[in-house]
C-alpha cells in the first residue's frame, strides 16, 4: 500500500478514451504517483482547480470541450495557471503540437504510448515544476524577511532621531552659552572637542534622514506621476546648496529652458540635490557644473550633471550606485546612501539612472523621467 511519504507527486490524465487511462495510470503508478482521471474537460477542470496537480496529460481529440479549449482556461485562472500540461497527441500531428504550445502547453506526449518517453517527460516536468515551487517559497519568505528588515531599519532610524537632536542641541548650548577662556589651553581643547561632537551628530542625522527616505521610497509601491516645472525645482535646489556652492565657490551652468516631464517634484528636488552634491565634492577646483537634457527618445527624457572632475574609472562606475559605497574618500565625507537613493527614485518614477565617464574627462550623472 502505498504512503503518502513515497508519493512523488500529483497527476491529472484527461482523456475520454478508458484504455488510455489505464495504461498511463499503470505506468505512472508503477513509478509512484498519485493518478487522478477526469474524462471529458469540463470535469478536468473542476479536479485541477480543487486538487491543484503537479500535472496534467490532456489528450487533444475530446468532445464537447477539445484539450486546446481546457487548457486555455486553465492557464487564463491565476489558481491553475501555474500547473504544467502535457498534451497527447498523435506522432505525426505537427500541427496540434504547435497550436497546443500556442495555448501554453509544457511539452507533450506521442501517441501510441512509448513507456520510456512517458517516464523522461513527466519526471522532467515534475521536477521543474517542484523546483518551480520552491523558489516561490523562498521568494515569498525572503520578501516577509525583506520587509521585516525594513520596518526594524525605519523603526530605529525613527527612533534614533529624538536623542540625537538633544546630543546636537545641547553641545550647541554649551558652545555659545558658556564662557571659555580662549588663553586656557584646556578650554579651547573642550570647545574643540563640543564642536567635533556637532559637527559628528549632524553627519548621523544625516545619515538617518537618508535611510528614512530609502526606506520611504522603497516602501512606496506606487506614486502619482505629474507634470513638472523643472525650473522651480532646479531653483530650490540651487537655494537649498547656496551654502555649499559658496564654500566650494562653485559655478553653475543652466539651460535657456526646461523640457515637460512627468514625476513627482519632492523626489526629482532629492535626485538633483545628490548629483549636484556629488558634484561639487567631486568636481574640479573649483567645480564647474553643467546642467542639461536630451532629445526624448522613447518617450523618456534623460537630465543630466556634466562636473569638471578627475572621472571615474569603469570600475568604480559599477560599484557608484550601490548603498554605502563611497569613492575618493581622501576628498569627501559621507555615508554613501546619496546614488543608491537617486537609484531607488528614479526606477520609482518609471526611469533609469546611469553615468557616462573616464579618467581625465570628468563625470555625466544622468536620469530618466517619462514626458508629459
Amino acid at each position: 500500500m502505498e504512503t503518502d511519504k513515497t508519493i512523488k507527486g500529483t497527476l491529472l490524465v484527461v482523456d475520454d478514451m478508458p484504455d488510455n487511462i489505464k495504461i498511463l495510470l499503470k505506468i505512472l503508478t508503477q513509478l509512484h504517483f498519485k493518478v487522478l482521471a477526469a474524462r471529458d474537460g469540463q470535469q478536468g477542470i473542476k479536479i485541477a482547480d480543487y486538487v491543484l496537480p503537479d500535472l496534467i496529460l490532456l489528450d487533444i481529440m475530446m468532445p464537447e470541450m477539445d484539450g486546446f479549449e481546457v487548457c486555455r482556461y486553465l492557464k487564463s485562472q491565476a489558481r491553475t495557471q501555474a500547473i504544467p500540461i502535457i498534451f497527447m497527441t498523435a506522432l505525426d500531428d505537427v500541427h496540434s503540437k504547435i497550436k497546443g504550445f500556442e495555448c501554453g502547453a509544457a511539452d507533450y506526449i506521442t501517441k501510441p504510448f512509448q513507456h520510456k518517453e512517458v517516464i523522461a517527460r513527466v519526471d522532467t516536468h515534475i521536477h521543474l515544476h517542484q523546483l518551480q515551487q520552491q523558489l516561490q517559497a523562498q521568494m515569498k519568505e525572503l520578501e516577509k524577511r525583506n520587509k521585516e528588515l525594513d520596518a526594524f531599519a525605519h523603526t530605529v532610524a525613527h527612533d534614533l532621531k529624538n536623542p540625537l537632536n538633544g546630543v546636537i542641541n545641547l553641545t550647541e548650548v554649551l558652545l555659545e552659552t558658556c564662557p571659555f577662556d580662549t588663553l586656557n589651553p584646556a578650554v579651547v581643547k573642550c570647545k574643540e572637542r563640543l564642536q567635533v561632537v556637532t559637527q559628528a551628530g549632524y553627519q548621523m542625522l544625516n545619515i538617518i534622514e537618508s535611510m528614512l527616505l530609502l526606506a520611504g521610497v522603497s516602501k512606496q509601491e506606487t506614486v502619482t506621476l505629474q507634470p513638472l516645472d523643472m525650473a522651480k525645482i532646479i531653483d530650490q535646489v540651487v537655494q537649498s546648496l547656496s551654502s555649499m556652492l559658496t564654500e566650494y565657490q562653485a559655478e553653475i551652468k543652466l539651460p535657456p529652458e526646461w523640457p515637460l516631464a512627468k514625476g513627482y517634484a519632492p523626489w526629482v528636488q532629492e535626485i538633483w540635490i545628490n548629483y549636484l552634491t556629488n558634484g561639487l565634492k567631486y568636481g574640479g577646483n573649483p567645480p564647474v557644473l553643467e546642467l542639461g537634457t536630451s532629445p526624448p527618445e522613447n518617450g523618456m527624457i534623460c537630465f543630466w550633471v556634466q562636473d569638471n572632475g578627475s572621472g571615474i574609472t569603469e570600475t568604480e562606475q559599477h560599484r557608484l550606485f550601490t548603498p554605502f559605497t563611497r569613492l575618493q574618500e581622501d576628498r569627501a565625507h559621507g555615508h554613501g546612501l546619496g546614488l543608491s537613493i537617486v537609484q531607488q527614485i528614479a526606477e520609482k518614477l518609471g526611469g533609469q539612472v546611469g553615468v557616462e565617464s573616464a579618467p581625465g574627462k570628468g563625470s555625466l550623472f544622468f536620469f530618466t523621467l517619462p514626458v508629459e
